[in-house]
């Protein structure tokens, strides 16, 4: 599966449901402490950053000019901004040939957008629990990010990226299972 592609496509299923949350904005999501505009601010902020990280730029130029509020007034409007903004830095010629400064290290451009299209999908999928639309993520996709995330589930406990692993049966869907991977019960249901 090519990266531009997945990210694409996991950026559009996102911007989907944003545009559906309505009036359902302190609704709770599978991520525990997070309401629905907790966890936009947080994709958003991650967008945000990604123009300056492909750029170039380490974590102390960007400092925190991202922390905090970032959907201002106008949510939807930052998302769409944001995500219009690490949309074209992604795509920008060279933008994944090199390396780009995290809160780890330094790490390959295109392992940064396979974690970023990850972070998209698996929050997409928190997102559409918490307003109660259908699961974004396809087969292909899930199997994709399974194959490159599961080695490295392990190194990353300990860090507060991921819960833990969910025990999910054999024959769980690969949506289920990659959720389950990344630290959330399939079956998880807005209350």
């Amino acid at each position: 599966m090519d990266l531009l592609d997945a990210h694409g496509y996991s950026m559009d299923r996102f911007d989907r449901l944003v545009r559906r949350i309505g009036d359902r904005w302190d609704a709770p999501t599978p991520c525990t402490e997070w309401s629905v505009r907790d966890l936009l601010n947080h994709l958003v902020s991650e967008q945000l950053w990604a123009p300056w990280l492909l750029d170039g730029a380490t974590l102390d130029d960007v400092g925190d000019r991202f922390d905090g509020n970032v959907l201002g007034i106008d949510p939807v409007t930052a998302w769409a901004d944001s995500s219009a903004a690490a949309r074209a830095a992604f795509r920008k010629p060279g933008a994944l040939d090199g390396d780009v400064y995290v809160s780890v290290g330094m790490i390959d451009a295109v392992e940064y957008g396979w974690q970023m299209t990850t972070d998209l999908a698996v929050h997409g999928w928190d997102l559409a629990m918490a307003i109660g639309e259908p699961q974004p993520i396809t087969d292909e996709l899930a199997n994709e990010l399974i194959a490159r995330f599961e080695p490295y589930v392990d190194a990353l406990q300990g860090h507060g990226i991921f819960e833990p692993p969910v025990r999910v049966g054999d024959d769980a869907a690969p949506a289920d299972r990659l959720v389950a991977l990344l630290g959330r019960d399939p079956a998880w249901q807005r209350s």
